[in-house]
């Protein structure tokens, strides 16, 4: 074992010890604030809700750690136990090994292999924890015509990109990691234009927004805010969930304004603005193109770094790999990534938490603080979020800010 394999070691193990520490802390201290809602929510959420969500918060977080440990155990596999070289061997039996085809099916298999090893997880919590808190719609039936549906964008999508992919490492030597960037960002921009009106369809049906009293209130929202879309939409969503968001997708002409019909049941008039004025806000701030900013250099450098790694010797015999081509180097490569990726998730969620206190202090100069608050509240309630989450293991994984701190900004004008 050399350096490498030992850091990496190294790396997994401490973050694996660390994520369950921290879903430990969250269990207990949501079950030690269990039998008392906080004092800001007192007058608005029963304590059989805050109950609820307390205990809906400690049934799904052993799923999480068990995801965890699975995780970790089958990246042990798949490197220091040479599973990810079994794989290879095997598909070397009846295509070139190193060629394009044979790429694309150890990579697929490895896809294949990390859709079972979460579908237990999956079924969990679906027909398991969702059910027994009220939250799953979704029937078997259903469930199971969306996986087909999945699997058949990503082999329809997925196989031929991963074939242009390895053929472009092939032809780019020693570059090859620039091609590969390239490729990405280019399909990373295409499924957001093309996701809106041809994928997304897929899954859901989108229909025009019928209350005219709301349509025109929204209409004159995006007015203030200076926003064209494509249309006003309701999805679905109680086909598979309890839960009610709203969200605006797309870029350019295919942008488009979508609310779950479970959001429209659950909030008034002035809530709903209120909650498209945040969804807005992301947009009048260009979060996406923010993110975008810095995830196209950073995914290039890592794809440098990977170009790198490829090149060392030791790279793949520290990961159980014999073979050395350009698949291999990608499969390990992003194998290993969330090991050493992982000490960056308070810093990821600190920005995401930054990105929503801007988006909520643009709504309450747009709508009303007030409704936004009433609003975030109920679903709060309704959605069974945790109104008194670890303060350390939010800091960590919370895209969100915590409840408390959320609605106290929304509601005290110069903290906003």
């Amino acid at each position: 074992m050399n350096a490498f394999a030992v850091l990496f070691l190294c790396a997994l193990l401490l973050g694996l010890a660390t994520r369950l520490a921290l879903i430990r802390r969250q269990i207990r201290h949501v079950r030690a604030h269990r039998d008392a809602v906080p004092a800001a929510f007192a007058a608005t959420i029963p304590l059989a809700s805050h109950q609820r969500a307390a205990d809906y918060t400690a049934a799904r977080a052993p799923l999480a750690a068990g995801e965890a440990i699975a995780g970790a155990l089958f990246v042990l596999t798949l490197t220091f136990g040479g599973g990810l070289q079994a794989v290879h061997a095997v598909w070397g039996e009846v295509l070139p090994a190193g060629s394009v085809a044979h790429g694309v099916a150890l990579l697929a298999t490895l896809g294949v292999l990390g859709w079972a090893l979460d579908l237990p997880f999956v079924l969990a919590r679906t027909f398991g924890v969702e059910k027994k808190f009220g939250f799953n719609r979704i029937t078997p039936r259903l469930f199971i015509a969306d996986t087909v549906r999945e699997a058949a964008l990503a082999a329809a999508i997925g196989l031929p990109l991963l074939a242009v992919l390895l053929w472009s490492i092939g032809l780019a030597g020693e570059r090859w990691w620039l091609w590969a960037w390239a490729l990405w960002l280019g399909i990373n921009v295409l499924v957001m234009l093309i996701w809106p009106t041809f994928i997304a369809p897929l899954f859901n049906t989108f229909t025009p927004l019928a209350d005219a009293a709301l349509k025109a209130r929204v209409e004159a929202l995006l007015t203030r805010c200076g926003f064209r879309s494509s249309g006003l939409f309701v999805m679905d969503g109680s086909r598979r969930s309890a839960h009610g968001n709203a969200y605006f997708t797309g870029l350019g002409a295919a942008k488009r304004i979508v609310f779950f019909d479970t959001l429209l049941d659950k909030l008034d008039a002035d809530e709903i603005e209120a909650v498209l004025a945040h969804e807005l806000g992301h947009f009048h701030h260009r979060h996406l193109l923010r993110r975008l900013a810095v995830l196209a250099p950073a995914s290039l450098a890592v794809l440098a770094i990977l170009g790198w790694l490829a090149a060392q010797p030791g790279f793949f015999s520290a990961l159980g790999m014999q073979a050395q081509d350009g698949a291999s180097a990608l499969a390990l490569f992003f194998l290993i990534l969330p090991a050493f990726t992982f000490p960056l998730a308070p810093l990821l969620s600190h920005w995401s938490r930054t990105h929503e206190f801007q988006a909520d202090a643009y709504a309450a100069r747009q709508s009303s603080a007030t409704a936004l608050a009433s609003a975030l509240v109920k679903l709060y309630r309704d959605n069974a979020a945790t109104l008194t989450p670890d303060p350390l293991y939010s800091r960590f994984f919370d895209s969100h800010p915590p409840a408390a701190v959320r609605i106290g900004r929304l509601l005290t004008p110069h903290t906003r």
